[in-house]
Formats: structure tokens, C-alpha cells, sequence
């Protein structure tokens, strides 16, 4: 296995950088599901940041990508049902990725609630503002 930054999956995806973009899908073509690409949690919150922020991908957009990436075999996305549903949640426009990110590392570590000053965040499921 090797592990992926977001550059790469950056370079990738939107081809910004013709000479970077070529070393990135040549590198994810010698890729294999006995040697995958590994993508943490991390740079998976970085990459739906940087997509939307920087290169004003829509909710929508981003959610494919990382359906998409999931789906694939020779990806090893760590924590992938998180990962779905923050995007699921996403495209609704429920939330922002990364705080159903957080949300989720929250209660995969069996937190009874996650407390935020966000009042957006506070909305979803399984967290509590405070005051």
C-alpha cells in the first residue's frame, strides 16, 4: 500500500497542473487492490475543503467524488462509511463535510455528544452547543 496526499488526488481531479496531473494518473494507474492508494480521513477533510474552496466545486460535485472514491478497489479510504455519509449529508447541504467528519469520529468513539459553539454543527445529530 501507499498513502496519498491531497495534492494528488488534487492534481487528479482537476487537472490544473498538466505536468502534476500526468505524475498523478500515472501513479493511480499502477495502482491495484493488492496495492492500493491509501486515503486518510484527513486528507479526505482537506480534499472536500480544497475542492470547494479553492476550485468551487458544488456540493454535489464533491459528494460524487468521494463516492467514487470508495467505490473504487484500488483506493483504501480509511474510515469509508464515515466518509459516505458525510457526503450523503453533504450534498443536502445539511452540513459542512468536515464537521460530519468530526461528528463521526465522535461517536465512533462512543461520545454521548460532541459539544460545539457552531451553531450550524449543533444541528446535527448528535451534538450539543454550548452556551
Amino acid at each position: 500500500m501507499i498513502a496519498l496526499d491531497t495534492n494528488v488526488l488534487v492534481r487528479y481531479l482537476v487537472n490544473d497542473n498538466p505536468k502534476q496531473a500526468q505524475a498523478a494518473r500515472a501513479l493511480l494507474a499502477k495502482l491495484t487492490p493488492q496495492q492500493p492508494g491509501f486515503i486518510s480521513r484527513e486528507v479526505a477533510v482537506e480534499l472536500a475543503w480544497v475542492l470547494m474552496r479553492a476550485y468551487n466545486f458544488p456540493r454535489d460535485q464533491v459528494a460524487d467524488v468521494f463516492e467514487q472514491l470508495v467505490a473504487r478497489e484500488t483506493f483504501h479510504v480509511e474510515s469509508n462509511l464515515d466518509i459516505i455519509l458525510a457526503a450523503v449529508v453533504h450534498r443536502k447541504g445539511n452540513a459542512d463535510f468536515s464537521d460530519q467528519m468530526i461528528v463521526a469520529a465522535a461517536r465512533r468513539q462512543g461520545a454521548a455528544t460532541l459539544y460545539t459553539f457552531d451553531q450550524k454543527m449543533a444541528r446535527l445529530s448528535g451534538t450539543t452547543l454550548l452556551k
